[in-house]
């Protein structure tokens, strides 16, 4: 999920776990009687908000964190929003849902003593021509480290992470078009070290040349870059019907900053198709490749990121996933889903088409909690290679 989605998820789970004590009216949707937020939404449309986060990631134990949340517009915006957001007819006001800017202050903490606190900002200007997300924060992660591509270590070693990072993107729209177009810039200042030595047996003997130094190392990643987006969804948050693609390339080099010299080249293409009104699915492709003569840290090198796999789990220079996923529509709150996907990390390029495949399925259900924003919030369960992970979804799982 991006910036602006995961916000938006995590607030609306704060509306549902903050307020239990409220009238239950307001959650009460005149429509069909059925609970629903979106009168509770239309009626705290801005100001500050306390967000509770919770993590259910394997790769760091899992965790709980907190974010707050500060909305940023005029009091004529103010109105102009919330008067859309009010109307009991309009089926359009997720679009009205978030201000146009907001800043974000975070921080959580995990069950394998990893935390990581910062903040973040997302701005909108030119009457939404002009959009700007940039953040930055402190991070103390612990994280299993098996290798990287087909090279599997016998015995996962604990990495620990201390880093400094910051991102930032501008985007500018194309005309009349969904076409997005801007720079990208990300830079990371990081100490990595391993926690668990283990026995020399712990590694193979066939390591690349400087695999040991990478894993102990003060380095700093800098990169600029530039991204295309493409976005034609019907709705941002819960999509049945539309395309979302994005191209982002960056080059990191001493020029700028960077310790290490490579560029890392990010294909997202999201495809959302409506059947007819009870079925529906959709298709996720994403391709990430680093082209460096150096062996990369853990934490500047690609992975699988797909459910029922925990992160950083399979990494290489060359990764590539795909997932489709099917859902049926119940009734006109309930949704139920299957899912599988299949992915690829080689540490070559010219090696990709030989390495091991990673397959994942899975199955979730989803309610559609905001009718007004076209909304849904629901879990998913999913199978992966060696772990069964359950989200807490909100909106698409994309």
């Amino acid at each position: 999920m991006t910036f602006l989605k995961n916000i938006t998820a995590l607030t609306l789970l704060s509306f549902l776990s903050t307020n239990v004590f409220a009238a239950a009216d307001i959650f009460t949707d005149k429509f069909d009687g059925k609970f629903d937020a979106s009168r509770y939404l239309s009626e705290n449309a801005y100001g500050f908000l306390p967000v509770p986060v919770i993590i259910t990631d394997p790769a760091v134990d899992g965790g709980l964190g907190m974010m707050g949340l500060f909305f940023h517009e005029s009091k004529e915006e103010q109105a102009a929003r919330l008067a859309a957001m009010q109307d009991e007819n309009n089926n359009k006001a997720a679009h009205s849902l978030m201000p146009p800017s907001i800043s974000a202050a975070f921080g959580a903490y995990t069950g394998n003593d990893s935390y990581f606190l910062g903040g973040g900002h997302l701005g909108f200007f030119n009457k939404g021509r002009i959009r700007y997300m940039g953040g930055g924060g402190y991070g103390d992660i612990n994280i299993d480290f098996y290798g990287f591509g087909d090279l599997q270590l016998p015995k996962p070693l604990t990495i620990n992470t201390q880093a400094t990072a910051i991102m930032q993107t501008l985007k500018f729209k194309l005309g009349d078009s969904a076409f997005y177009f801007g720079p990208l810039h990300r830079y990371i200042d990081a100490q990595v070290s391993i926690v668990n030595i283990g026995k020399p047996t712990d590694l193979p003997g066939d390591l690349p040349p400087g695999f040991n130094n990478i894993l102990s190392t003060n380095i700093v990643t800098s990169g600029a870059g530039l991204t295309l987006e493409y976005d034609s969804r019907d709705n941002f948050f819960s999509p049945t019907d539309g395309l979302k693609y994005e191209l982002n390339y960056l080059w990191f080099d001493d020029v700028i900053g960077s310790d290490v010299d490579y560029t890392l080249t990010e294909l997202t293409a999201l495809n959302y198709f409506k059947i007819n009104e009870q079925w529906r699915t959709a298709i996720r492709v994403e391709v990430n490749y680093v082209d460096s003569a150096q062996v990369l840290p853990p934490y500047a090198t690609p992975f699988i990121s797909m459910r029922g796999i925990p992160a950083a789990r399979y990494q290489g220079k060359s990764v590539a996933m795909s997932e489709l996923e099917v859902a049926y529509k119940i009734n006109f709150r309930w949704e139920v889903s299957a899912f599988a996907g299949i992915g690829k990390a080689s540490d070559s390029f010219s090696d990709f088409s030989d390495s091991s495949s990673r397959i994942s399925k899975g199955a979730g259900f989803r309610y559609l909690i905001a009718r007004r924003y076209d909304f849904n919030m629901g879990i998913d369960i999913a199978k992966g290679p060696e772990d069964t992970v359950f989200y807490i979804q909100a909106g698409s799982a994309w």
